[in-house]
């Protein structure tokens, strides 16, 4: 008879760790770049990865 294993893997954290090191150099770039559009353009990315690295966690989280 045979057993079933459960597998799990470690994606969401990944995906998480990956997305949150993006929105941290869009946070740079934002810090960076103050009184110019570039920093608009950080925000937009800091925002952007920081709320993606939140649906990752919650996507492939078990």
């Amino acid at each position: 008879m045979a057993t079933q294993s459960e597998s799990t893997t470690d994606k969401g954290v990944g995906l998480a760790l990956a997305l949150g090191a993006l929105a941290t150099i869009g946070a740079l770039v934002m810090v960076t770049g103050a009184p110019e559009i570039d920093a608009a353009f950080g925000f937009a990315g800091a925002v952007l990865f920081s709320s993606l690295a939140v649906v990752g966690i919650h996507l492939y989280w078990d």
